[in-house]
């Protein structure tokens, strides 16, 4: 996988829990790609156990818990 699709999912996340991600059109234009993209992006990141919802009435995506997105390496 790229490095730029890696910086997307770390962006992504931190945006998120910086509560601002706004529309999924306002969030597509922070990242410079197209809204169907961005929502490949979310049902990836879904995909790998991020608990992402998007809460209609404050217009943003949230975690419906605390945490965050991590892609590593990690050692037994």
């Amino acid at each position: 996988m790229p490095r730029k699709f890696i910086e997307r999912f770390k962006r992504i996340d931190e945006i998120i829990k910086n509560k601002s991600s706004g529309t999924p059109a306002q969030l597509a234009a922070k990242l410079d790609i197209s809204e169907s993209t961005l929502y490949e992006f979310i049902a990836v990141m879904k995909e790998m156990g991020a608990p992402i919802q998007y809460d209609k009435f404050a217009q943003r995506y949230v975690y419906e818990f605390p945490g965050h997105f991590n892609i590593s390496f990690l050692e037994k």
